[in-house]
This record gives C-alpha cells, sequence and structure tokens, in this order.
C-alpha cells in the first residue's frame, strides 16, 4: 500500500521536533543531527523534516511505495502528469536512505517524488561526507537549480514586515510573467 510523503524545511530542527510530535502523538521514527521523520499510519504518510539550507517550507511532495511493481505504477501516473518534466534516479541515495525514485514537478513547481527505499546509508546524501556531495540528488535537476529562488519565497510573519528581509523576499518572489501578477499570493503584509 503507498504511503503519502512530505518533506518540509524547517529553520530550527529542535522546535520543529518539538511541534511535530505532539500534533503526531508520537516522537520521529528516524531522527538524525539535521533531519527527522515520522511514519504515521493514520493516515498513512511519511512526513519528513530537515533543516540542510535557506529553503523553508514544502521541500517536496512524494507517494512512497511499496514495492518495484507500485513504483512503476506511480511512474505511469507521473507521466501522464507530466511526460517533460518527469525524471528517472535508479540507486539515488538521499535523506539517510537508498532509494529508487521518479520526479515529476506540477505547475506550480512542486516538485513530486515517487520512490521505493531499497536501504539505509549513513550520510543524508550517501555514503559521502561532504556537505555538497550528491545535494541536488535529493531533488530533480529542474527544481534544485531554482532552489534559492524557491528559498526566499516562504510568507513572512507580520512582523517581518517594512524590514530588509520583506524587501528581499518581495522583490525575489515577483511574477514573471505579468499576466501572472493578479494570481501571485501575497507573501508579506496582509
Amino acid at each position: 500500500m503507498k504511503r503519502f510523503h512530505v518533506h518540509l524545511g524547517v529553520a530550527d530542527l529542535e522546535q520543529s521536533i518539538r511541534f511535530y510530535s505532539g500534533l503526531f502523538g508520537a516522537p520521529p521514527a528516524v531522527r538524525k543531527d539535521d533531519y527527522a521523520k515520522w511514519m504515521i499510519e493514520d493516515p498513512r504518510v511519511n512526513f519528513a523534516i530537515s533543516a540542510r539550507g535557506a529553503r523553508i517550507g514544502v521541500n517536496h511532495l512524494g507517494l512512497q511505495a511499496e514495492s518495484a511493481a507500485e513504483l512503476a505504477d506511480i511512474r505511469q501516473h507521473f507521466a501522464a502528469a507530466d511526460q517533460v518534466s518527469l525524471e528517472d534516479e535508479p540507486g539515488a541515495d538521499c535523506c539517510y536512505a537508498r532509494s529508487d525514485k521518479h520526479w515529476v514537478t506540477d505547475p506550480q513547481g512542486i516538485a513530486w517524488e515517487g520512490y521505493h527505499t531499497l536501504g539505509e546509508v549513513r550520510y543524508f546524501n550517501g555514503d559521502e561526507t561532504g556537505e555538497a556531495a550528491g545535494a541536488a540528488r535529493c531533488m530533480p535537476a529542474a527544481t534544485a537549480t531554482d532552489a534559492t529562488v524557491a528559498a526566499c519565497c516562504a510568507p513572512m510573519p507580520e512582523s517581518a514586515c517594512g524590514t530588509a528581509a520583506a524587501a528581499t523576499g518581495a522583490a525575489c518572489c515577483a511574477p514573471a510573467k505579468v499576466e501572472a501578477a493578479a494570481q501571485a499570493p501575497t507573501r508579506c503584509c496582509g
């Protein structure tokens, strides 16, 4: 049976672990210095958080398969959704696990990961110890290159309005197309 997957980037891992442990009524099933994961049964969700870089908020969404056959089915659905952005990533090392993966990006630019876990690895990005080693492996290439833009687009608290951070957020989150401006969500000050 498939499991829905959510991965969030967080600013303060310990604070977030306390919050989500209370929310889910259980401590994380996996806990590392920069990562935590809950395997929730009702509803079936693999919920992960990490404090690795500037991206705060939704890092990616996904579907976790329990078998290669389920993963093949997920890939078919990904291909039907968007063949152009579909990326296959067999034997990928990411998030302390080795997995066969497929990626697709939705119209909003949110990465969707379909994967089947094959085993554990020692480091976040595999068996390499370097911070930059394999960094793009935890996200499809097209989305990873846009990570700096996505990182600054998280909603800002009301208290940040009028600050340099708010100005930076507003500038980088400006719609690229004029026709999209009317649909762009307000990110700060109301």
